[in-house]
């Protein structure tokens, strides 16, 4: 609706329109509402009269039926009087259910189906349905009455209960004639008000067109032809209203436009050397801007050593200094895939997906240690597409390298196609190795604190890491009220398993009993590596009775497990012993539970070995332990036992 005659006609005959014919459905409304609660009152008086007929009773032997007993019904129920034409059905029914009277004859003497219902009315009621429509073309205004019948005047034929209710009378009303005619009536009023609609709506639009579309369309003519550039034209006299007097408004503009024109082109020589200036000056001011960018990017990413944290960092600063819609961070994982760790905006999907060396895009500058950039994704058939990433604009891919080595690749996109210039290429390369330096750091760093929590023989934790989790254990089962149980292992008769078959030996089958044991813990418990032959096994959440059951399975897995020289121990296998101290059935702190768990773990060596023991108290103070705050000798080259 372009034209402004349009929008005049549509803001003055639609409305004109609207209105009438809501009034008249409102109108309508009311009507249909009164015609039905006429329709209500003249049902309920027929109702009260056929009721009133009842006393009207003839003498008649007895063993009559109530038909001739009351003729006088029958008469009402079996005429075709005019009073009686506002219902559509009547029926009488007694207080069996049976039909004793209807205008339907074949219905009388029969079961009624809806006989439950309608006997538990207690007074006279008309039910009638409220009209479902706002317009007089639906139908409407039936329902229904139920009466009752009895009472003191039925007590000189019926006795008992029967007396009080002897039936009940059922009227079925259906749309009446009354409702049919005032629908016809406002059907013709609704019709004419749309033939008036059409009309006013024809003489509007001619209207229009002659006193005003036809002026603004010569005077929009002219305006098109000045915006084009002719600023000679001029618009012709329109008259003497408003729209004459904006005509002639426009001509004036249009000559101090053509003054202005001849002052533009004289100063438009100075614009342009200004403008080369301004260029210059202007990308003086970006290099600037772009190192005051580069070295935030590397003071953001260097404050920190821990790789999570210096990918989060990337992750949220790139985008917002380099100004890209998407970006990601892929790193190349031990499998020898880049895996995307960390993507802008975050929780898209893209996380966790991994590509080979070669793979896409990002792939293909992995493989041959150069940036990629792909001025339009929508005709290139590299970029792998995830479902929730949008197919257009371009992509910069650039490798993360240390020296010859390949760290991962930085993706850069923005949804406008060829959006990356040549110096921006170089500026994001120059960004790329600040991120390659950042993440070289952390990962050394993070190889360092691997190493000194880690025993390197078996590559589980060793007893630095063992007690910092152990720590932080007990203080969570203190703060919620959870058990904690610490298992201590020791290889039985390890000293002779070294005399006999050499440290070699050894150091193999310690790496044998780790791996058993491995086979059992759950990833939540810590395995650890005590010292010399001893292990630890932390088990959160675990009471004394599981853990026992824990530690068993611990002790069958290395009694059945082949050891490469374990003939040469006594019975001609390796086993281990197993001391077993639950947090806070035996001990209420931590160094209590390692010296109990000890306690127990020499109770199984002076049992026998190849057992598990529970600790039970005295044990800490047997004369025969060798460490701990009662020991009575200390074990050469034995770790330094845990203070109470």
């Amino acid at each position: 609706m372009r034209s402004i005659g349009r929008k005049l006609f549509a803001a003055i005959a639609l409305p004109t329109a609207l209105v009438a014919l809501l009034g008249v459905g409102l109108v309508w409304r009311q009507t249909d509402l009164a015609v039905r609660d006429e329709s209500r009152r003249q049902a309920l008086g027929l109702a009260e009269f056929i009721a009133t007929s009842f006393g009207t009773v003839e003498r008649t032997p007895p063993g009559t039926t109530a038909r001739v007993a009351h003729r006088s019904v029958t008469a009402i129920v079996r005429s075709d009087w005019s009073g009686l034409k506002v219902a559509s059905d009547i029926r009488i029914i007694d207080g069996a259910g049976t039909v004793m009277w209807s205008r339907r004859i074949e219905e009388e003497d029969k079961a009624f189906a809806d006989a439950e219902r309608v006997k538990l009315v207690k007074e006279g009621q008309a039910v009638f349905a409220t009209p479902s429509f706002l317009w007089p073309w639906g139908r409407g205004g039936g329902g229904e009455v139920l009466y009752p019948l009895g009472g003191v005047s039925c007590g000189g034929c019926h006795t008992g209960e029967l007396t009080l209710r002897t039936g009940v009378l059922q009227l079925t009303v259906e749309e009446p004639s009354l409702r049919r005619q005032v629908s016809e009536v406002f059907s013709s009023a609704m019709w004419s008000v749309v033939v008036f609609t059409v009309v006013l709506a024809a003489a509007v639009a001619l209207s229009l067109r002659l006193l005003l579309t036809q002026k603004l369309k010569r005077l929009a003519k002219v305006m098109r032809r000045a915006e084009g550039g002719e600023l000679a034209v001029r618009a012709p006299d329109l008259g003497a209203d408003e729209i004459g007097s904006l005509a002639k408004s426009f001509n004036s503009m249009l000559g101090k436009l053509t003054e202005l024109k001849v002052t533009e082109i004289d100063t438009q020589r100075d614009l342009d050397h200004a403008r080369e200036e301004l260029q210059l000056k202007t990308r003086l001011a970006m290099r600037v801007d772009e190192l005051e960018v580069l070295f935030e990017i590397a003071r953001t990413i260097a404050s920190t050593l821990d790789l999570n944290e210096v990918l989060s960092r990337i992750a949220s600063l790139l985008p917002t200094r380099l100004k890209v819609d998407r970006s990601s961070v892929m790193l190349l994982n031990q499998d020898g895939k880049l895996e995307v760790l960390k993507a802008f905006p975050p929780n898209e999907g893209s996380e966790g997906l991994q590509f080979e060396v070669g793979e896409g895009i990002a792939g293909h500058a992995a493989s041959t240690r150069k940036s990629v950039y792909v001025a339009d994704l929508e005709v290139e058939q590299r970029f792998k597409l995830l479902n929730t990433a949008p197919k257009r604009g371009c992509l910069l891919s650039i490798p993360m390298l240390q020296g010859s080595e390949l760290l991962g690749v930085l993706n850069f996109e923005r949804r406008e196609k060829a959006n990356f210039d040549r110096e921006e290429i170089e500026y994001f390369t120059a960004v790329a190795d600040q991120v390659s330096i950042a993440v070289q750091n952390a990962r050394l760093h993070e190889q360092t604190v691997a190493l000194s929590i880690t025993d390197p023989l078996t590559g589980i934790p060793n007893r630095r890491h063992l007690f910092q989790q152990l720590e932080a254990e007990v203080n969570r089962a203190r703060r919620y009220g959870t058990p904690i149980s610490l298992v201590m292992i020791d290889i039985d008769h390890f000293k002779h398993l070294n005399d006999s078959a050499g440290h070699r030996a050894g150091d193999v089958a310690l790496k044998q009993v780790t791996t058993a044991l491995r086979q059992v813990v759950r990833k939540v418990d810590t395995l650890a590596r005590y010292g010399g032959e001893e292990f630890v096994v932390l088990l959160p959440q675990v009471d004394r009775e599981e853990a026992l059951e824990v530690a068993e399975k611990l002790r069958r897995v290395v009694e059945e497990t082949t050891f490469e020289h374990g003939a040469v121990q006594p019975g001609g296998r390796v086993t281990i012993s197993v001391g077993v101290a639950t947090l806070p059935t035996d001990a209420t702190e931590q160094a209590r539970l390692v010296d109990a768990a000890d306690s127990a773990l020499y109770a199984s060596k002076r049992g026998g070995r190849n057992r598990v023991t529970g600790f039970a108290p005295g044990m800490e103070q047997h004369p025969g332990r060798e460490r701990g705050p009662f020991a009575q000798r200390k074990r050469t080259g034995e770790i330094p036992a845990v203070k109470a």
